[in-house]
């Protein structure tokens, strides 16, 4: 095992480990170092699942599929502060917002990429490719620079998203893909009821300040930040409540599923409204929604082409929104 690649060792080590070891440290909704995840996602057959690893081919475009599932496992080893090859990320990984290394149902999984991409997006008014959008997600949930598009590490991402996307048709889009889009509620979500949500169930490992929890001298996370200078910007996606609130029912808090939840609608709203309350990184998003009139109703920051006030466009109550949406059209 010597002469193999570091990330080749990490996959074969880890087909080693026991099942129990895997139940107790591979799941903890994808924010644990552990890279790999060695069962199926559980859930109905309607459901999409991943393909197996055991199914990676042996070859050279093998290799850079592992490595490519590797780098979202891990990406802070590699492209983090303390990064190995390059230093230009916040020190999270790609599989804390999409969990188990993109594999996770209703995780913000990976199943569509390519079969939805290239598409056009309303918020670069541009059509854009798959190297685009893994661009975006590290100059925004990763709050940094995009690897290269040539580079070995942008090939492999694209590799491993590919192979898992490898059955899904063009233009199809499957069950369990992506965030459920939760009913709004009657009323604005409430960071102050979220915040007792979440020092019961959420600081033992996000932290009382949502500082997240890193080992002395380690480079990657075991739990992620949730705010501050080390967590998402206000340009990622999940700084978007009805983006945040689905991610948060379905995966929170540890041990969550989108067959079993364990937080109500009302208190993923509330809970994900607190943490979007915090302090995050800013990110100057003047390039974005150049057509206001197709901008998400709960987009945080103006300008809109409406006179809701920008605090309304970021808790709700949504509904009053969407209605005058209609109304003028």
């Amino acid at each position: 095992m010597n002469s193999l690649p570091p990330f080749v060792k990490t996959a074969t080590l880890m087909l080693i480990v026991t099942a129990g070891l895997l139940v107790a440290f591979d799941f903890r909704a994808g924010y644990t170092t552990n890279a790999y995840q060695l069962v199926e996602s559980a859930g109905s057959d309607s459901l999409w699942r991943a393909p197996k690893l055991a199914d990676i081919p042996k070859n050279a475009e093998g290799t850079l599929i592992l490595y490519g599932r590797e780098l979202v496992a891990q990406t802070a080893m590699y492209l983090g502060p303390k990064g190995s090859v390059k230093q230009n990320t916040n020190g999270m990984n790609c599989q804390n917002c999409h969990l188990e290394a993109g594999t996770k149902i209703m995780g913000n999984n990976y199943a569509a990429v390519f079969a939805t991409y290239p598409k056009y997006r309303t918020r670069s008014g541009s059509v854009e490719s798959v190297i685009k959008r893994i661009s975006d997600c590290f100059e925004r949930s990763l709050n940094g620079t995009a690897p290269d598009s040539s580079s070995r590490e942008m090939r492999a991402m694209v590799a491993y998203m590919r192979w898992l996307g490898q059955d899904v048709p063009k233009g199809v889009t499957p069950k369990g893909t992506g965030l459920e889009k939760l009913p709004f509620l009657d009323r604005a979500a409430d960071p102050e009821k979220g915040s007792l949500i979440y020092k019961a169930k959420c600081q033992v490992c996000h932290g009382a300040n949502g500082e997240g929890l890193i080992m002395p001298g380690a480079a990657v996370y075991v739990y992620p930040p949730l705010w501050g200078e080390h967590s998402y910007n206000d340009g990622a996606g999940l700084y978007r409540l009805g983006s945040f609130a689905g991610y948060v029912k379905n995966n929170m808090p540890f041990g969550a599923t989108y067959l079993a939840p364990q937080l109500t609608d009302e208190e993923a709203w509330d809970l994900a409204a607190f943490v979007n309350s915090r302090p995050h990184p800013h990110k100057d998003q003047n390039g974005d929604w150049k057509d206001v009139s197709k901008k998400p109703i709960d987009a945080p920051y103006g300008p809109y082409a409406d006179s809701f006030s920008e605090r309304q466009h970021k808790y709700g109550p949504f509904r009053a929104i969407v209605e005058a949406r209609k109304a003028d059209k």
